[in-house]
């Protein structure tokens, strides 16, 4: 939070009115969703003891699985959305699966995964189409619909993808400080031999955790296809170090056991604000990567940190 105030207060002296005003709370705001709702799903992971590096090719894969269904093979456009869904939920369980079968880190696990889809993704689209990008998607039947719940605009300035993520939020702050199954993903992260003594059911918590982190990246998928019509196969590039960076800088630990949707959530935010106050501060777009490098390394840091303290007690 005090990081979050900080950079707030940064950029709304930096960059003035634009960056108070309502526009500009919209516009840091819109830009932190996609980016919130994938780190919210990856820090439960993390805080469960695990990584996903492959979300960022999900969201490439589900976006234009979508497309290709719609515009290629004419399926209907709310038939396709729930057929992305269950694919990518089946590529989160083939993670879950893999890591907990083989006893491979899944930081391995999930880099091969990330290689493996963004491949795929790539060779199919050309194979069917012989294109890497493709739109049309207002055209389907059912798009005005599927505009209302993933590209609608709220109070004429915010998108409807900041509900989205507001709502994930909520339910997973509720999940991990409410429930039994909170409780087991800090355990599972904590100490997993403890915890199967325990009788947690760790391998299963693990594997539902992948899941979410595969759902979480096609719900991006599906709101950037809905807004922008269209897809192209290096949607979600680099997404998954972004969401990990958010995830630390929001306080998960990277040795798992400990975390917040919440704090996640903020780390989102600081990504948004700083991209859009750098733009409505006139400074080159460069050092936004100059800025992410520093504040990474300062929150890994604080991580150390926080983790020698709770080992401590």
């Amino acid at each position: 939070m005090a990081a979050a105030l900080a950079v707030w207060g940064f950029f709304a002296i930096a960059a003035g009115e634009p960056f108070r005003s309502t526009a500009g709370i919209a516009a840091y705001s819109n830009a932190a969703a996609p980016l919130g709702i994938l780190a919210v799903a990856v820090a439960l992971l993390m805080i469960g003891g695990e990584f996903d590096l492959s979300v960022g090719s999900i969201i490439g894969f589900a976006s234009m699985s979508l497309m290709l269904l719609t515009t290629h093979f004419d399926w209907p456009l709310w038939p396709a959305i729930g057929a992305v869904f269950v694919l990518s939920a089946l590529i989160g369980l083939l993670n879950g699966l893999l890591v907990v079968r083989t006893g491979l880190p899944s930081f391995i696990v999930t880099l091969g995964t990330l290689f493996a889809f963004r491949g795929l993704t790539i060779a199919l689209s050309r194979h069917w189409t012989g294109r890497t990008q493709l739109g049309g998607l207002d055209s389907m039947p059912g798009y005005d619909g599927a505009r209302q719940l993933f590209a609608s605009d709220v109070f004429g300035v915010f998108r409807v993808s900041i509900v989205w993520w507001l709502v994930l939020i909520m339910v997973a702050t509720w999940v991990l400080l409410r429930t039994p199954l909170g409780n087991w993903v800090f355990a599972a992260g904590g100490d997993a031999q403890a915890a199967r003594s325990a009788g947690v059911p760790v391998d299963r918590v693990k594997m539902g955790l992948f899941v979410v982190t595969a759902l979480a990246a096609c719900l991006v998928a599906v709101l950037q296809v809905v807004r922008f019509t269209g897809a192209d196969v290096l949607r979600g590039e680099l997404q998954e170090f972004r969401a990990i960076a958010a995830a630390v800088i929001g306080g998960t630990l990277l040795t798992g056991g400990y975390g917040s949707a919440v704090g996640a959530a903020l780390g989102a935010l600081i990504f948004g604000m700083v991209q859009q106050g750098i733009v409505m501060t006139r400074v080159d777009a460069d050092w936004f990567q100059v800025f992410l490098g520093i504040v990474l390394l300062m929150a890994v840091v604080v991580n150390h940190a926080l983790r020698h303290r709770a080992l401590s007690a």
